[in-house]
């Protein structure tokens, strides 16, 4: 996702129509990161609205050190984790909803295998599920994961190896094979 330059200096200056072009132009990947993480849809539109609302709110703090979208991934990240904090601590269990209807990519095949995929992820607990999309989709190192999630680098490794083999495990069910490495054991 890029955003140009242009639209964020003007949404800083508080340009009519600026901030609602970069909603429009990032909601998408905002909203997929997001639901990815809470796997649920309407709290995925709840937590993206709260994304944009932090937007809104830290954009003239924005320093521009890091690319704009890293910093809108890591707000929208950081929201999602909170939301699912919450959600943890009051024990209110959320079922996991349809991912929306998107509009169909190049093959059917593909289509299929991200909805199995997505179907698997959904049967992760909440901090699993969080883990391994911030891991294996969009790139956090175990420590970045850590420290957004409060843990330690060692109990983000144990979540993302219970997830892959669970992850597996969902999808070998399904009929798919996925290879695993094994853990090294140490001696």
């Amino acid at each position: 996702m890029q955003v140009p330059q242009q639209l964020i200096e003007s949404v800083r200056r508080g340009e009519p129509g600026a901030f609602e072009e970069l909603v429009r132009s990032t909601h998408r990947p905002v909203y997929s990161l997001v639901y990815r993480i809470v796997g649920n849809a309407d709290d995925a539109a709840d937590v993206t609205q709260d994304v944009y609302l932090r937007v809104w709110r830290g954009l003239r703090g924005f320093r521009g050190d890091a690319n704009f979208s890293t910093w809108l991934y890591r707000v929208a990240a950081n929201a999602a984790l909170t939301h699912v904090k919450r959600r943890a601590r009051g024990g209110v269990p959320t079922e996991p909803s349809e991912l929306p209807d998107l509009p169909a990519s190049d093959g059917t095949e593909e289509r299929a295998d991200a909805e199995l995929l997505e179907r698997a992820l959904a049967t992760l607990p909440d901090s699993q599920r969080a883990v391994v999309v911030l891991k294996d989709v969009y790139g956090w190192t175990c420590d970045e994961i850590g420290k957004q999630m409060g843990t330690t680098e060692g109990a983000v490794k144990v979540r993302l190896f219970r997830a892959r083999q669970r992850l597996a495990d969902e999808l070998a069910s399904a009929g798919v094979v996925v290879p695993i490495k094994k853990r090294k054991k140490s001696s």
